[in-house]
């Protein structure tokens, strides 16, 4: 039939890491000699002429170019180019589609990155996780079709806020919106029952409980009574999948190495990249990651290292993990942030945000592998 696709879907599910407050490609992943030979200079007029800029920036003219922090080398088969900082993913360079040529309108963050989660600068639509929840269900009972978690690196002075919206459900039923995750204690709250109460005096609770909302739910045909329902019967199931699932006893001791230092340490990126796959093997439909702290405008020569030391390591396992165990062509791994950051510099030891050129890449889920599609200038613009 005409209308069908010409490749069969292969994607049943995703892994969103997405990188908040804009990774620097100039410095990571889009590799620019000319930047190292304008080091220094002032930047071009013809760059800056009839383009954007962030309001941070202003005004572009006078100032200064600057060169990639560490150098870049090309690695695997495919010869995609790949910043020192990032050794890690360098090693696997040949599973991604590394995508060069992206580029947005929103120059701040919140709108940038609700534009990429929910296609609207302005909050109130439903997150990519709502939809692809609603429009593709759930494959489990016992754990929310739709899981966020959130990290920041410790000691980051270029964090950015976690806003509820960026897995809100939108005007769809709110039985879509994304589960976060707690980055301590117990991952979601009031879970367990208080002292003294059982299941079964819990699970008497919540029959009686069901009883009276369907009534109301009957009466007023109200979606959100069948959200309630439906919670209350999540929760109850998540007291026992929970607990199994944060228990990384079952995990061999080559894949908690394989994902850093930091993997069992709850609100790390490490162990949340790890929870991901632990997750989507038991039916999670979509997972969400957001990392903060790449907002770094005058930090490159710092917390740049910090970020990548945080984050390399562990994404690059994801894709090794989820290979290995035979879900990658069924997974799409995600991976970038909402923009991307100027080849000049902000000061000196920063860059400013970035609308017109950055990077993200695609692995899995029947994307084609080792590509570098897309290009940008010389400058890392579109």
């Amino acid at each position: 039939l005409a209308e069908l696709p010409h490749y069969a879907p292969k994607a049943k599910r995703v892994i969103y890491l997405f990188q908040n407050g804009a990774p620097t490609h100039a410095d990571l992943l889009d590799y620019k000699p000319q930047l190292k030979e304008l080091h220094g200079k002032p930047v071009p007029e013809e760059y800056t002429k009839g383009k954007r800029f962030s309001t941070m920036t202003g005004n572009p003219q006078g100032k200064l170019m600057l060169a990639p922090v560490e150098p870049f080398a090309q690695h695997g088969n495919s010869g995609v180019w790949v910043s020192k900082f990032m050794p890690h993913t360098a090693g696997i360079v040949d599973e991604p589609c590394f995508l060069k040529s992206m580029h947005t309108e929103a120059v701040h963050h919140a709108p940038a990155i609700c534009f990429f989660i929910s296609g609207a600068e302005l909050p109130g639509r439903p997150s990519l996780g709502a939809w692809l929840s609603y429009g593709l269900g759930s494959e489990t009972e016992n754990l929310p079709g739709f899981v966020v978690m959130t990290s920041i690196s410790k000691g980051t002075s270029c964090g950015q806020i976690f806003y509820d919206f960026y897995w809100g459900s939108g005007f769809l039923p709110s039985k879509f919106q994304g589960v976060k995750f707690r980055a301590s204690g117990e991952p979601v709250l009031y879970l367990s029952n208080p002292d003294g109460l059982s299941r079964e005096v819990r699970r008497t609770q919540l029959d009686a409980l069901a009883q009276l909302n369907d009534l109301r739910l009957k009466k007023f045909a109200d979606p959100e009574i069948a959200t309630r329902i439906a919670q209350y019967e999540m929760a109850y199931r998540m007291q026992s999948s929970v607990p199994e699932l944060t228990d990384f006893s079952d995990e061999t001791a080559a894949t908690l190495e394989s994902y850093g230092p930091l993997v069992k340490e709850p609100g790390s990126f490490a162990y949340n990249c790890l929870m991901a796959r632990r997750l989507i093997e038991r039916g999670v439909r979509y997972v969400q990651l957001m990392h903060a702290g790449w907002d770094q405008h005058n930090s490159l020569t710092t917390e740049l290292y910090n970020q990548c030391r945080d984050t390399d390591q562990p994404s690059a396992a994801l894709v090794k993990d989820l290979k290995a165990r035979g879900m990658f062509d069924a997974t799409l791994g995600i991976w970038g942030g909402e923009f991307g950051r100027t080849p000049a510099s902000e000061g000196q030891k920063g860059r400013d945000h970035h609308n017109l050129g950055f990077t993200m890449w695609l692995a899995g889920g029947g994307v084609k592998r080792g590509l570098a599609y897309g290009a940008t200038d010389e400058f890392g613009s579109v």
